[in-house]
């Protein structure tokens, strides 16, 4: 049971490792801050969401379902578009990306990389799980995660910037491309 719980929480934490690569790139010296931030808002709306799903159960499940495809999509093209952008031109997010970890930046990407998470938490309703340690183990999984993307992020950033922004840029978007499709193939 343990063993199944911690896929799922790897599986729904992969967007918010993905983000955190990006939030890596964007940055010209990591600080022990910007492990804390990526770990408390991914982590933490990935805590919250599952518990949330799991309150509302199948409430909201169904018409949150027919949109949040679109807006992953959005979000994750948004920030992907921004990032090829810095990578071709050069642009920096001011003062060697703080930015990037502002709650402006933080709160949109925290919100669309725990979408999942709600319908986890539906459907461990349904199942019957134990919602409150299920919710602990995917929010620390995907805390780790967000920290570990972090910093494999600036690794490769601090040594090829401008082509790892493309690039992030470009897998963000073909993310959230995949998404998108996969959801719409399945309706």
């Amino acid at each position: 049971m343990f063993l199944r719980l911690l896929f799922i929480a790897l599986g729904v934490s992969s967007d918010a490792f993905a983000v955190s690569i990006s939030k890596g790139l964007s940055v010209d010296r990591l600080r022990a801050r910007h492990h804390w931030l990526v770990g408390l808002w991914f982590g933490g709306f990935q805590t919250l969401l599952p518990l949330l799903g799991y309150f509302a159960a199948s409430m909201l499940q169904d018409s949150l379902a027919a949109v949040d495809h679109w807006i992953i999509f959005g979000i994750l093209s948004a920030i992907g578009v921004n990032m090829i952008r810095e990578g071709v031109y050069g642009e920096e997010e001011g003062a060697n990306g703080e930015e990037s970890f502002s709650w402006r930046q933080m709160l949109p990407a925290a919100i669309a990389t725990s979408i999942d998470s709600f319908g986890v938490g539906a459907g461990l309703a349904l199942l019957g799980i134990n919602i409150w340690l299920s919710a602990l183990v995917i929010g620390l999984v995907t805390a780790a995660a967000s920290i570990l993307g972090l910093r494999i992020g600036y690794a490769v950033g601090s040594r090829w910037r401008k082509p790892a922004r493309i690039t992030g840029g470009i897998i963000l978007i073909v993310m959230g491309i995949q998404i998108l499709l996969d959801h719409l193939m399945n309706a």
